[in-house]
């Protein structure tokens, strides 16, 4: 799903960037709910930024990248946390790119993302550039009691930036004692 929105693109970096689970549901700019087996996923655009919030049987998950005032920390290259009787694990990577290395990264995205049935992508007024990317990977997720993936992508042309996320929430196995 391809969404273009009248807000402007956010002047930020990567390094603005912090990580968070469990940060309250902020107001977003674009949202798509989408429903694997018996768990619910809402993407969530913020601007700069995403949150995406998963509930399953084994809880509720919200995971925030965005800029956060009065939060401390940081983009972590990768984290690993406890979730039910599973777990979750994020990984993320910041690349500088020439301009033309990022317009070919970004267009691949508009035709990767858009039109999938798990994708979503805002495009921001001013910079044809400027673009923030989620996608849920609905092969195999969840439904059968497989891990839920999504990737995320967050292009700053400003800085020749685009910072790459991956997670993966891991089911308890079934038939297994926590």
């Amino acid at each position: 799903m391809r969404v273009g929105i009248s807000a402007p693109f956010v002047d930020t970096r990567a390094d603005d960037l912090v990580w968070a689970l469990g940060h309250p549901l902020l107001e977003p700019l674009a949202v798509r709910s989408l429903r694997v087996g018996g768990t619910g996923v809402e993407l969530r655009v913020l601007g700069a930024s995403h949150q995406v919030a998963v509930a399953s049987a084994d809880g509720a998950l919200v995971e925030t990248v965005a800029c956060l005032p009065g939060v401390d920390g940081a983009l972590p290259g990768s984290a690993e946390r406890p979730h039910g009787g599973g777990r979750y694990r994020f990984d993320s990577q910041v690349e500088t790119l020439t301009r033309t290395e990022l317009a070919r990264r970004v267009d691949h995205l508009h035709r990767e993302v858009a039109d999938d049935p798990g994708g979503l992508l805002v495009a921001f007024p001013g910079d044809p550039l400027a673009v923030t990317a989620l996608h849920l990977n609905l092969d195999g997720a969840c439904g059968d009691g497989g891990p839920l993936h999504w990737r995320t992508w967050h292009a700053y042309p400003q800085s020749g930036e685009l910072v790459t996320t991956h997670s993966t929430v891991y089911a308890h196995p079934r038939g297994d004692n926590p």
